[in-house]
């Protein structure tokens, strides 16, 4: 019965030699809370040392066409922590720590050596944040995926109290800072275009940085919970968040903002990496439409109060103000100052 599932374009060996492959780093992610082993045919967490009024927050992402490209160079241990720090960074904005992780993998053949790749470097960066890797699912669907082709999601549940729910809105007011958090590059978003701008290039070739553009381009979307750790710790106030993501700063920031109040971005404020420029300068971008495609350099915002913002620039070497809340007069949420 296998082989002639074999012929039809499904090795059921090959998904059992991925699973095996990838059964260490998996375990190597679980704590205390995690009650059922690798196979199960689902995933168990025990909710202990609950917060007072305990919300969940749950989202779910995948890397979109970045994995075609790290497909091309086979980087796909990086692969895993884009995935896993996109949904990390979803859910840090409303303030929440993750819990537990599912990653679901799906392929037109099944490469055991690629998939096992995925899946370590997502343990890995579920190592990273305390997350445990609880589930998962990887599917060889021939005819659905074209040949050689390789897609990635994951859904992460994380645990907040509800009086520390994000953002808090009614909080916020004119003269609040707004923090940038840099970037490590276009993080998983873009690649659609960065695909087609690259096309014929030599990919190794050097940028300023001193990094190569294949590196520039496939470093792994940054973790901010280390850095909002950091500044709670410190006991400075965080009123709201934004993770800079598809659309940019001008759609991504609207979604956490009230009504009364625009978000004014003085863009000259921080320095564009060279990939950026790079890209820019292919595509002939509007810095308008640059700006909703990629993070440009800024991949999490955050409002405080203009007293603290002093105060996390020192303690955050990267993070730079870009700019203050404003009473909005028209429409318009996000004002870019040039």
């Amino acid at each position: 019965m296998s082989e002639r599932y074999k012929e039809a374009g499904v090795d059921i060996d090959a998904g059992a030699a991925a699973v095996a492959a990838m059964k260490e780093a998996i375990r190597s992610t679980f704590t205390a809370n995690v009650l059922a082993d690798v196979g199960s045919f689902g995933g168990v967490f025990a909710l202990d040392h609950l917060p007072p009024q305990p919300a969940l927050v749950a989202s779910i992402d995948g890397v979109g066409t970045k994995v075609k490209l790290a497909a091309e160079f086979g980087r796909w241990r990086a692969i895993g922590h884009d995935l896993v720090n996109h949904c990390v960074n979803d859910i840090l904005v409303q303030n929440a720590r993750p819990l537990f992780f599912l990653d679901y993998l799906a392929t037109s053949r099944l490469d055991p050596a690629a998939a096992a790749e995925v899946v370590t470097g997502v343990a890995e960066a579920c190592r990273a944040v305390g997350c445990a890797l609880i589930g998962g699912e990887t599917a060889e669907m021939p005819g659905v995926y074209a040949e050689g082709a390789l897609d990635v999601a994951g859904a992460i549940v994380g645990l907040v109290s509800r009086q520390n729910l994000l953002p808090k809105p009614e909080t916020m007011e004119a003269g609040d800072a707004l923090i940038g958090l840099a970037s490590s590059g276009p993080h998983t978003n873009g690649y659609s275009l960065i695909r087609k701008l690259i096309a014929g290039r030599d990919l190794s070739d050097l940028l300023p940085d001193g990094r190569t553009l294949v590196d520039a381009l496939l470093a792994p979307h940054r973790c901010y919970l280390p850095h909002v750790d950091a500044i709670q710790r410190a006991g400075f106030e965080i009123k709201g968040m934004a993770h800079i993501t598809g659309g940019g700063l001008l759609d991504n920031l609207p979604r956490i903002l009230p009504e009364r109040l625009a978000a004014r971005i003085v863009v000259r404020s921080w320095e564009r990496p060279p990939i950026f420029e790079l890209l820019l300068r292919w595509g002939e971008l509007d810095l308008v439409e640059a700006h909703r495609v990629f993070n440009m350099g800024v991949g999490m915002v955050l409002v405080t109060p203009a007293g603290v913002a002093e105060p996390i620039l020192d303690l955050l070497p990267d993070a730079v103000v870009i700019g203050r809340l404003v009473e909005r007069q028209d429409e318009v949420a996000v004002k870019l100052i040039f």
